[in-house]
């Protein structure tokens, strides 16, 4: 376990200490067939839909207290009594240069696939072929509330933390399709507050203290309200272009059908009237 923290703000400083597990179902981006397709899309959809929230969710609140500069005493002191309140050695260390480092627990509610890169057959296919240089890529759903250690430093941003999870599951998809959230439970209410990317985690837990309840770290879809498209890659966009095209051609056949039985009725009706 290293103490030692990074001096410059633009150099991540963390370090992974964990074991990797992913679930079944594995799919190939190459595959064009409707079952890559379903496996590929089966949570994402283009227009939301109303949903009752079950969550209190605070947007723009910041987190005053883990914004707060501190004087190195009173670090030390919030570092004292962090460490007395935990029972077990995931404990929070001093750096002579006034910063700290520390355990923070994310856990992982992830309603989409995520791409890792294809296994490697020694550079050929299973034809025995050279390999093309078309990157292939595989999906598959991690698993269910799913939860990692990560230690890092004072100095080490929110950004920096998706970064971190995706490198040790050699996820290749874009970090700005996640975010990180805060997650607190107060008076039989759950509230939720998306972190902006030059927050510092660690400092968020040290000011609140290592009960889970009080404060923990989720990652989760960076749900805007709006798709941003460039976050996507190319075989991504052309599923979801020819699933576009699947609906427009489904709501085309409807509309075409409901007029025509709207005017076979209406002939229906003048041939049988009486004139005048």
């Amino acid at each position: 376990m290293s103490n030692a923290a990074s001096s410059s703000d633009k150099t991540p400083s963390f370090e992974m200490t964990w074991g990797s597990s992913a679930s079944s179902g594995y799919c190939s981006e190459e595959e064009p067939d409707p079952e890559f397709e379903q496996f590929f899309t089966a949570r994402t959809s283009f227009f939301p839909k109303t949903k009752k929230p079950d969550l209190i969710v605070k947007k723009d609140e910041q987190t005053e207290c883990g914004k707060q500069e501190l004087t190195t005493a009173v670090i030390q002191q919030k570092v004292k009594e962090y460490n007395a309140q935990i029972n077990s050695n995931l404990f929070m260390n001093m750096n002579k240069d006034g910063s700290y480092t520390g355990f923070i627990k994310v856990q992982f509610k992830l309603a989409r696939p995520v791409s890792v890169p294809h296994p490697k057959k020694g550079g050929h296919d299973a034809g025995g072929r050279k390999a093309s240089g078309v990157k292939r890529r595989t999906s598959f759903y991690l698993p269910k509330d799913a939860s990692k250690h990560l230690h890092i430093s004072s100095r080490t941003s929110a950004r920096e933390v998706i970064e971190a999870l995706l490198k040790k599951f050699t996820v290749v998809d874009n970090p700005g399709k996640f975010a990180l959230f805060e997650r607190s439970e107060r008076h039989d209410q759950v509230y939720v507050r998306k972190l902006s990317d030059n927050e510092r985690p660690l400092r968020l837990r040290l000011s609140s203290g290592p009960n889970e309840k009080v404060l923990s770290f989720v990652l989760k879809e960076n749900e805007t309200g709006e798709v941003n498209w460039h976050a996507f890659s190319m075989p991504e966009l052309k599923n979801f272009l020819r699933i576009l095209q699947r609906e427009e051609e489904e709501h085309v056949k409807q509309i075409v059908q409901r007029y025509a039985l709207a005017r076979t009725k209406m002939q229906e009706t003048l041939a049988g009237s009486t004139p005048g």
